[in-house]
């Protein structure tokens, strides 16, 4: 795809950001470059350790880079890294004592990324009022311990189906499916033509388990939001859980229907970025914001919008909606103050529009104020104006292992090598008492 055609993507397609852009004229600059660790006024070097799944450039790299041109006396030395075993090396680069000044982390406790459990480890160095100023209201218990805040927020994104209408169209499908008929008839027409509707990256925990989870948001939040709540309070089980049973039995009838890319258990990130890119497959569970980055591959037609996954007989469309992605400063880092200038820097509105231009997710700060009606979140508008989401249900559960034990358990499902029973019981022993 030319230059021309992407920029045209983000800025008509992906999102208008008119208040964000008013804020920028106001003016705001970088930090970094009247301040820093070396203690004279010399050059400042810190390194900054981001989650990537593809070999695109990154919008925190994109970061950087604008960080370093507008502070020519900053060195920030990115270490992009895997996303499908990002968390765990993360951690084990803190308890090396070797992880980078700055960290991307994820608001709560479910994921081994999660700020709260690396911050109760003493990994991370609390925040300022810039950050705490930053966080959703009601989303207290996943950024903060003691008052404390640990991460940054940086997003606000949609955890749907981005679906290229241009793929669809081009195959006959002219609407996106609304009811389990649709999706299922939708399904076996493309798999007839060598395609699929979704494409999975089966071997990728983070995919899995996120696909999962956009399918519960349907099954299981629609009906009871509170979902999770129940859970921690003991009134509920993963096990007992019709709408749980029903999202994993989804996923084996969606794999059993002809929805997944053949050998979707054995796919990859590459699965994804080249099923969508390249006309194979129509969409995926992938954040909202990464239709920027595939988009830079995919020719101009490919139309990415982000659909709702088609609700359970009866039911409503419902989705997932939250402050996905946190910005965290190593507590042993010796470069905190020149980390502290970066991660000030990036609440500003010229940091928001370089970030929210390359990733295409909503701004934290003011995304309830944008008009989306043109945007690759049109579907979807509507939803978020009646409530009709969820936070991500993993930044709520109380340790990683639960997300491990439905990731894992999800490729055990394509696989053939669990059942759901299992999986539900795996969860709740993950949970624990």
């Amino acid at each position: 795809m030319s230059q021309h055609s992407h920029t045209a993507l983000r800025r008509g397609a992906i999102i208008a950001i008119p208040v964000i852009g008013a804020l920028l004229l106001a003016g705001c600059s970088g930090s970094g470059g009247d301040s820093g660790d070396s203690g004279d006024g010399g050059p400042v070097e810190f390194s900054f350790t981001f989650a990537t799944s593809n070999n695109l450039e990154s919008p925190y790299e994109t970061l950087a880079k604008a960080y370093m041109d507008a502070n020519d006396d900053v060195t920030i030395t990115t270490n992009p890294t895997p996303n499908d075993k990002y968390g765990e090396t993360i951690r084990t680069q803190f308890q090396a004592g070797n992880a980078a000044d700055v960290v991307q982390t994820t608001p709560g406790s479910g994921d081994a990324r999660g700020i709260i459990p690396l911050a109760e480890a003493g990994f991370l160095e609390p925040l300022g009022e810039t950050a705490a100023s930053l966080v959703p209201q009601g989303s207290e218990t996943i950024f903060e311990i003691d008052g404390e805040v640990y991460g940054q927020p940086m997003d606000f994104t949609i955890a749907a189906v981005v679906a290229s209408m241009g793929t669809a169209g081009m195959n006959g499908l002219t609407e996106w499916p609304t009811s389990e008929d649709e999706l299922y008839d939708a399904c076996s027409a493309l798999a007839g033509e060598g395609k699929s509707l979704l494409v999975i990256a089966g071997a990728a925990p983070p995919n899995a388990g996120l696909t999962a989870q956009g399918i519960a948001a349907t099954r299981v939040y629609a009906e009871t939001p509170d979902w999770n709540e129940q859970r921690a309070a003991g009134d509920v089980t993963f096990a007992d859980s019709d709408g749980w049973a029903d999202t994993l039995q989804t996923i084996i009838d969606l794999n059993d229907g002809g929805c997944f890319q053949a050998g979707a258990e054995g796919g990859g990130f590459d699965a994804i970025t080249n099923g969508l890119s390249q006309g194979g497959s129509v969409g995926s569970f992938i954040p909202s914001g990464s239709a920027v980055e595939i988009a830079t591959a995919a020719p101009p037609e490919a139309d990415f919008k982000v659909q709702p996954f088609p609700p359970a007989d009866g039911g409503d469309p419902y989705i997932i909606a939250s402050s996905n992605y946190t910005i965290s400063i190593n507590a042993a880092s010796e470069k905190q103050e020149a980390a502290a200038d970066f991660v000030e820097w990036l609440a500003t509105p010229e940091a928001q529009e370089i970030y929210y231009e390359a990733s295409g997710l909503l701004p934290i700060s003011n995304y309830q104020d944008l008009d989306l009606s043109e945007t690759i979140y049109s579907p979807v508008v509507d939803l978020l104006a009646e409530g009709s989401y969820t936070p991500l249900p993993n930044n709520i559960w109380p340790n990683p292992a639960v997300y491990e034990a439905l990731s894992v358990g999800v490729q055990g499902l394509l696989t053939g090598q669990k059942t759901v029973d299992q999986v539900l019981q795996d969860m709740d022993a993950a949970w624990g008492e």
